[in-house]
């Protein structure tokens, strides 16, 4: 677990080492069916993989690389786009969106494992069946690494998280927790998911309401929870930017008058929690057909 922080070169080491990914995900397995998700072994393996997963996307071996992104390739290749792992734009993005894997493998190894339709599906298990707050921030911070990129296989992932593994209902308990990082990993993953234009009308219906309800009343003072505030208005923007009916939700659910107290900001330091709230209400602002509804 230790050395599995060791960064970039430490990461390839592990990644490569012949039968290690496998033998770590076989024990969870097993923790899972032997109904012990709370063990520490269990922690340690997930933390790992956790770990494992961090910039997958960008620190992939060439030859996955080139299988995962040559469908994108292929039908790119009369545009004038970055190559597969130097870009972040939004049109990149956008278009990267609706480009598929390639079939997954029916019995993955190794690296192949990490994101994997099998291990996804431990992760919402952990999340759902363990009470151990390591092991579940881990499951979600290896959700949200997993689904962090621009390319085909951060939105594969997505998808089958909020579609194919019905994933929402165990992240949204996680965003009531008392436990401060758990809840900022479970809002951090959503704010992912939440890029994928196709999930939104998803994760509207499910988690908008409770993203409102843990809304700070005001500016948070600690760091965690500005963070936290910041990226569930980010989350929000994601959700009613192109879409009038979620921002009706967000309005419904009581959202408006937290967002304007969050972005009145009485500190010298515009903090990232009230510049976040100023860019979503703008955005709520573009929405003509709700400016009546927003005066009252």
């Amino acid at each position: 677990r230790n050395m599995s922080s060791a960064g970039p070169e430490g990461r390839k080491k592990m990644r490569e080492c012949n039968g290690l990914i496998d033998s770590l995900v076989y024990y969870i397995q097993g923790a899972i069916a032997d109904h012990e998700p709370n063990d520490k072994a269990t922690e340690n393996c997930v933390c790992i993989l956790h770990n494992l997963s961090y910039q997958l996307e960008i620190e992939l071996p060439e030859s996955y690389a080139q299988s995962i992104y040559m469908q994108r390739r292929n039908t790119s290749s009369n545009d004038k786009t970055p190559g597969c792992f130097g870009t972040r734009s939004r049109k990149v993005k956008e278009k990267q969106q609706d480009t598929p894997l390639p079939e997954e493998k029916s019995n993955p190894r190794g690296v192949e494992s990490l994101w994997h339709s099998t291990l996804i599906r431990i992760y919402l298990s952990l999340i759902a069946k363990s009470t151990r707050n390591y092991t579940q921030e881990a499951s979600l911070g290896a959700l949200q690494n997993l689904t962090a990129g621009t390319g085909p296989m951060p939105f594969a992932v997505a998808q089958t998280v909020v579609q194919k593994a019905n994933g929402l209902p165990s992240i949204r308990t996680m965003l009531h927790v008392s436990h401060p990082t758990v809840k900022k990993t479970a809002v951090s993953l959503l704010r992912n998911l939440s890029r994928n234009t196709s999930l939104q009308s998803d994760i509207a219906r499910e988690v908008l309401p409770d993203l409102v309800s843990i809304l700070p009343e005001s500016v948070p003072a600690s760091d965690i929870v500005c963070e936290t505030t910041a990226s569930i208005c980010y989350t929000l923007y994601n959700l009613t930017q192109s879409s009038s009916h979620n921002a009706r939700l967000l309005l419904s659910a009581d959202g408006l008058p937290k967002i304007i107290t969050i972005s009145m900001n009485d500190s010298n330091v515009f903090s990232k929690a009230s510049r976040a709230a100023s860019v979503l209400l703008y955005s709520l602002w573009s929405h003509t057909d709700l400016h009546s509804t927003y005066k009252k």
